[in-house]
């Protein structure tokens, strides 16, 4: 009943964004003013396409670190990226004993610092909250994590760090 009460939450707020964004009255020629004021959880929230990854960071206990002062990196899987893990995975990770895997999976998408795109494409691996290194490749004009996850959209600019958005979620090495 949470999950789906911050669902309706979060369309509610990508409908007010939206809203917003499509007015002609804003006089800003920066795209990523509005967000700098708002924390890497809640430029999230007010995407709209965030809302199972807002909804695991609260399950893991996460959303006080990520609100706090950085700066952050953080690879952010879409919604559409968690439909894709075979079914029940996310409901399995949301149970309160899975608690430190879900820790693990979501502490793998975070880089210390603020890495914006035009640093992201220098590296070739970074480390990772989580303790465990990503691998960084640009492919035919395209940045890849891990030689399949695509970075889709960057630099999604919070007051705590930047956003990186992927179409897959991160899954750390075992180990």
């Amino acid at each position: 009943m949470k999950i789906a009460s911050r669902i309706a939450t979060a369309v509610v707020l990508s409908l007010s964004v939206g809203l917003v964004a499509c007015s002609s009255d804003d006089d800003s020629s920066d795209p990523t003013s509005e967000t700098q004021e708002k924390s890497i959880i809640e430029t999230a929230q007010a995407a709209g396409s965030f809302t199972t990854l807002v909804a695991a960071i609260d399950a893991a206990g996460l959303v006080d670190t990520l609100n706090g002062a950085g700066p952050f990196t953080v690879f952010a899987p879409t919604d559409a990226a968690f439909e894709k893990l075979p079914a029940g995975t996310v409901e399995t990770l949301l149970k309160p004993e899975n608690k430190q895997a879900l820790t693990d999976i979501l502490t793998y998408h975070v880089v210390s610092g603020d890495v914006r795109a035009d640093q992201v494409v220098t590296l070739d691996a970074a480390n990772t909250v989580n303790g465990a290194s990503v691998s960084i490749k640009v492919m035919d004009g395209a940045v890849y994590l891990n030689d399949s996850i695509k970075v889709v959209q960057t630099d999604i600019v919070a007051k705590n760090g930047v956003i990186h958005v992927i179409d897959a979620v991160m899954l750390p090495p075992e180990g």
